[in-house]
């Protein structure tokens, strides 16, 4: 991975040189502990080590009953779904990975009656296994596979913990199953089981995925200028202490998308703690540059942006024309005409003053993948220390699941009688 931090220095809100040489003690200091936490397999830290503990003959093993089905359908929420979604997309199969991870009753209906269930597996992934969103959403998958014919027992693989009702079900029926990394939180678990199933099946090279990210964990050093991952948090970490509250993260690739929804709940859900980290924004080059773009370069200064793309990408001609004013693109390559576009908004936004960090990777395969996916886990990390916040837990998110889990019965959560207590002043159309 590439890292070009140019155009955050004298921006406004910028760094100086001299402040990211002062910056580079800490992130010393910060690496030594992150190694020191690695060694020790701390919580949530071993998940930069997923390169080289995921097992894929494992995962290929688990797999093998189901690799005839041509769709592979991960009902799963949060990490346990956005891995697998960004992974296969990436990698050129997404559409064969629809995900069902919401409880929206039109969507699921919709996405439901769409699928060929006798040519669909079912990856059901929740670590607690009493996830109630993916439990509820497998409750209505098994009623649809079984108005089609289908036996889901056939169909169906789990990831779980060890215990719990996911679990349970799995030695009742004797599914197919695989047990979730320990210490890892979801949203840091994409090189490991609980996304690696549906790459498995529809045939993404899992074992070059896991090679890079091997690689980006052991490229990890004590200063920022020889870890671009590094190099990242730090001028996000300092560039937020300067009032760049929002970080406007933009792929100019439509596999890379959501990558784009992958890192903003990875950077979301680490770094939103007391009162600290940037709100992740996410948008598409070039569709957004005739939207999103107006405000990122002539609105407030409390951005960075930050522009991702492969270096390398197969070419598609644009055709020659007899239109005098479209003349100059015949010939040219829609890759080059994307490039061109990226190029032009970076420098339309140092122009304007406004920060912003090139991300690049060689190309969108799987080698590539990985590096990017474990750098971005180490960028996180690597903010977290410098926030001094807990970068693996989630109150706010438990507390939300606890105050469902009350209005839905559930008498351990007394959270939900802050509902009660909701302000209202509702305006009605005529």
């Amino acid at each position: 991975m590439y890292v070009d931090i140019g155009n955050v220095l004298d921006s406004q809100p910028g760094l100086s040189r001299g402040a990211l040489e002062r910056l580079d003690e800490r992130v010393a200091d910060a690496h030594e502990h992150i190694e020191q936490e690695l060694a020790a397999e701390g919580f949530g830290y071993r998940s930069l080590a997923l390169g080289e503990r995921t097992d894929p003959d494992r995962i290929a093993s688990a797999v093998e009953p189901l690799t005839d089905c041509e769709t592979v359908l991960t009902v799963g929420i949060g990490g346990s779904a956005l891995g697998s979604a960004t992974v296969t997309s990436a990698l050129g199969v997404g559409e064969n990975n629809p995900v069902c991870d919401n409880v929206d009753p039109q969507h699921l209906s919709s996405l439901l009656s769409s699928l060929s269930w006798d040519r669909t597996a079912v990856h059901v992934v929740s670590q607690s296994g009493t996830t109630a969103e993916t439990l509820s959403n497998f409750l209505v998958v098994r009623d649809a596979m079984a108005d089609a014919g289908v036996d889901w027992t056939e169909h169906t693989i789990v990831t779980t913990g060890v215990d719990g009702p996911l679990r349970a079900l799995v030695d009742r029926h004797d599914l197919p199953s695989l047990s979730v990394p320990a210490g890892v939180p979801g949203r840091f678990s994409v090189l490991s089981t609980t996304s690696l199933v549906a790459p498995t099946i529809l045939g993404c090279d899992v074992e070059v995925l896991l090679a890079g990210g091997r690689a980006a964990r052991n490229s990890l050093s004590k200063s920022l200028f020889e870890t671009p991952a590094y190099a990242y948090a730090a001028v996000a970490y300092a560039l937020e202490l300067r009032g760049a509250n929002v970080n406007a993260f933009v792929p100019y690739a439509e596999r890379l998308e959501p990558f784009a929804e992958w890192f903003a709940q990875l950077w979301a859900e680490s770094l939103g703690k007391d009162g600290l980290g940037q709100t992740p924004v996410r948008a598409l080059g070039a569709t957004d540059q005739h939207s999103q773009l107006q405000l990122y370069r002539a609105g407030r200064h409390d951005k960075l942006v930050t522009l991702v793309r492969p270096r390398e990408r197969p070419e598609l001609t644009i055709p020659s024309t007899a239109i005098d004013e479209l003349s100059y693109l015949g010939g040219t390559g829609v890759g080059e005409l994307l490039d061109a576009e990226f190029e032009a908004t970076e420098a339309s936004l140092a122009a304007a003053d406004q920060p912003n960090v090139r991300l690049e990777i060689d190309a969108l395969d799987a080698y590539s993948l990985g590096e990017l996916l474990v750098s971005m886990e180490a960028a996180t990390i690597m903010a977290g220390e410098l926030l001094n916040v807990d970068t693996f837990t989630q109150p706010a998110v438990e507390w939300g699941k606890r105050a469902a889990r009350g209005l839905l019965g559930a008498n351990d959560a007394p959270e939900a009688d802050a509902i009660t207590e909701k302000r209202s002043l509702t305006i009605e159309s005529p």
